[in-house]
């Protein structure tokens, strides 16, 4: 260190001179003011280390655990609270903040999404010229990992990797860089924040290894259903078999393991992005995510702001909180938030009672049936809920033995259900939903015969067995089945809007495919994920907005394939303008939560991605990173707090909205609370034919007036932009309760259909 550094932190030292008291360490994220380095340090891990070193004689090089460039300003360091404290005092810290864990929101797609089968475009379209441009797109993953051996990671026919390309595949006691290729182009892990909040345990005797290789699974098939290769004989023992791709076969993808047995730390995640942005990745796809907090506060939205800003597409799973209201992870609005729905694809499974009624439900179940003579049925009749959920240790053997066991859903996992009814000497489950699930039905590959229904047929079931003096039930599995009516529906577990965080901004932001979804699999772990599940499997059939989420981010691939220059709020706009909000019988979508009522804006977003029409959207609402600025001064943050999500050295808050609703969102959330007007303006710009004419069409609830100006819109030219602004009024005579009511707002020609939602509120959620 040089003299003139040294000086620098005499003064500090005269500060830091009380003793410390001897307390336990945890990893903080530390943010810098960035600009302020002293020039005596060559490099910012330089400042950062001397900081740390200057706290106490505790602290020394190795407490300094990531020095962020890209995605965040600062650093990770493995402190004290005391020492927490004292950094905080500094004026170049802006702030000291404990690690946070987040958790993963845990073949017939692509038909499903009118994908070509071979090759993962358009119907109609200039295959090949897309094919060739997907090859310079590199989708980044940041999840568990990746099993390199996959299929679906298969390179033939993969053209040489992009020169431009700055990342690259680390070498590992259980991963050699050989095992990447033309496909997978990168492979990394981050795992310091873990290893620290792993404490001593880890350093003595550790569970894991220190590598890319996926021994979740969680990340090799999210991987695999954004830009899979093309795979014939796919299937999971024998259910959904057919061929398996991605959304994007020909992109590349690259890998950056955040997430381990305990979940995925802040800390590591801020570093995976941070790489993925210098490494130079197109896409990034986050199927996890935290609670609802202020966005100077999110890591994932820090780090995907700084992302958007060079140009990168960011999509995060939307959580799976559902059906409750305001459920939602990641509401930024620079960050493509996916609920999910299903497919038209199920697997059935049936139970026949002994007094003849039959209920169908769905199963994976894959072993030795039951044969055809019914057995006895028994639901726990215990003084506690957890004989009836069929929680570890909770069922009594003499009870269950030799009989099918019904169990509730919820509280732990389906598969240990289970394992649960297994080991107490059970033969077989009946899972049956709550009212919390409704009929939302999620398939599982059991290790014994067990099927899922539905909360009607459960009760009746469950009514059965109380009430017959000797119940019996056999169950039959009826393999996969197609052209499922109707589809899509909402499923229940994907997390609902309200946004708490912004509420003028309406969030989810699209719908995809999320339930029973068949993609590639890790041979590290059987297809329940449970220590007894010795079987292994290439494909496992999983369900989540963690699967939804890596459906539109390999669509965005392809939509960047095809239009290199469209920035990321332009290609969330083409995706969420042409969703569609019918399902295949011509009803609306429906929400498997109500029973089979019908979902809303809050709960599908802009509706169920259609890529065939998102290719070409006609219209789009584009947005800069300057307009996110003006966003973020109008939720009334503190120039540091702006400054945490932006960073840039003289961010000014002297351009703001008035309202956070006037952001060129391609959805609309009005707040009325103790306002009857709301008025917004919007901008949209032409990337359809020169000399376009669109109308407009409203959709508003009776006690809502909305009036449009102009009706009419005119492009002159391609790239040509247009205003209209729109003004929302509550009729009186309204009571103002906790309601909510939705309508849409489009503009259409012969051509093209660009629709945007309306979410209307007259109070306003706040975060607990």
């Amino acid at each position: 260190m040089s003299s003139m550094a040294m000086l620098l932190l005499v003064p500090l030292l005269a500060l830091l001179l009380p003793c410390f008291s001897v307390a336990s360490k945890q990893t903080y994220i530390v943010h810098m003011k960035h600009h302020e380095k002293p020039s005596a340090f060559a490099t910012h891990h330089d400042w950062y280390s001397a900081r740390l070193q200057s706290l106490s004689s505790s602290t020394t090089s190795d407490s300094l655990l990531y020095t962020y460039t890209t995605a965040y300003h600062g650093f990770a360091a493995s402190l004290d609270p005391d020492q927490a404290d004292l950094l905080r005092r500094f004026d170049s810290v802006l702030g000291v903040y404990e690690d946070t864990l987040y958790t993963l929101h845990t073949t017939r797609t692509p038909e499903f999404l009118g994908l070509d089968s071979e090759s993962g475009l358009w119907a109609g379209n200039n295959t090949q010229e897309l094919d060739e441009a997907s090859h310079d797109v590199v989708v980044g993953v940041l999840d568990t990992g990746v099993w390199p051996e996959s299929k679906s990671f298969d390179d033939s026919g993969m053209p040489e990797i992009p020169s431009r390309w700055r990342g690259g595949c680390e070498s590992a006691p259980d991963f050699s860089p050989s095992l990447c290729n033309k496909k997978l182009i990168g492979a990394r892990s981050f795992s310091t924040g873990y290893r620290m909040a792993s404490g001593g345990s880890f350093l003595k005797k550790p569970t894991e290894t220190v590598s890319p290789r996926d021994q979740d699974g969680h990340g090799t098939h999210t991987a695999s259903t954004a830009a899979g290769s093309h795979i014939t004989n796919a299937s999971l023992l024998g259910y959904a078999s057919g061929k398996a791709r991605g959304m994007a076969t020909h992109a590349r993808v690259a890998i950056y393991k955040v997430c381990w047995s305990i979940g995925c730390f802040g800390s590591d995640i801020l570093a995976g992005i941070d790489r993925a942005i210098l490494d130079g990745v197109d896409v990034l796809s986050l199927s996890l995510g935290g609670g609802s907090v202020p966005y100077y506060r999110d890591n994932i939205a820090i780090g995907a702001f700084a992302a958007m800003e060079r140009g990168i597409f960011v999509s995060c799973s939307a959580g799976n909180s559902g059906p409750n209201r305001a459920s939602l992870a990641n509401e930024a609005p620079w960050i493509m938030t996916v609920g999910a729905g299903t497919l038209d694809r199920d697997f059935p499974a049936y139970a026949i009672l002994g007094n003849k009624n039959q209920f169908t439900g769905v199963s994976l179940y894959s072993g030795k049936g039951m044969g055809n003579k019914p057995v006895g049925l028994v639901y726990s009749n215990g003084s506690t809920n957890s004989n009836n959920m069929c929680l570890p240790g909770s069922l009594d053997p003499e009870f269950v033995r030799g009989k099918v066991v019904v169990c509730d859903r919820g509280t732990n996992a389906r598969v240990e259900k289970g394992e649960v009814v297994r080991d107490a000497g059970g033969v077989g489950m009946i899972l049956a939903n709550t009212l919390a699930n409704g009929e939302e039905l999620v398939a599982d590959s059991h290790l014994i015969p067990a099927m899922a229904v539905g909360r009607k047929a459960g009760e009746i079931i469950r009514g059965y067995v109380r009430s017959d003096p000797n119940p019996t039930a056999k169950l039959r599995f009826g393999g996969t089945v197609l052209n499922v009516r109707p589809s899509p529906v909402v499923a229940a577990f994907s997390s609902r809007g309200p946004n708490l965080v912004s509420p003028q901004i309406l969030k989810p932001d699209v719908i995809g495919p999320g339930v029973n979804i068949l993609a590639a699999w890790s041979e590290a772990i059987g297809p329940t994920g449970l220590e007894k599940d010795t079987r292994k499997t290439q494909f496992n059939i999983l369900s989540g907005t963690s699967m939804s989420c890596p459906h539109i981010s390999g669509l965005a691939a392809l939509l960047k394939a095809a239009h290199p220059n469209w920035s990321p709020s332009a290609i969330k706009s083409a995706l969420m303008t042409t969703a569609y909000t019918k399902d295949d019988t011509n009803s609306p979508l429906r929400d498997a939560a109500g029973d089979g009522a019908f979902s809303d804006p809050w709960s599908h977003g802009a509706g169920h991605v259609d890529p065939r029409k998102a290719l070409s959207p006609g219209l789009v609402y584009d947005l800069s990173p300057d307009d996110y600025v003006a966003f973020l001064c109008s939720l009334d943050y503190s120039i540091d707090d702006v400054q945490t999500i932006v960073k840039r050295p003289n961010v000014t808050c002297s351009r703001k909205f008035s309202d956070p609703g006037q952001l060129n969102y391609p959805s609309f959330s009005v707040v009325f609370r103790d306002k009857r007007f709301v008025r917004y303006t919007r901008e949209l710009t032409n990337v359809g034919a020169a000399g376009s004419v669109y109308d407009v069409t409203i959709s508003a609830p009776q006690m809502v007036a909305v009036k449009v100006t102009p009706k009419r819109l005119v492009f002159k030219n391609e790239g040509g932009k247009q205003k209209y602004t729109v003004t929302f009024m509550a009729r009186k005579g309204i009571p103002r309760v906790a309601r909510s009511e939705f309508g849409s707002i489009i503009w259409s020609n012969n051509e093209h259909q660009v629709k945007s939602p309306v979410a209307f509120a007259w109070t306003q959620l706040v975060r607990s």
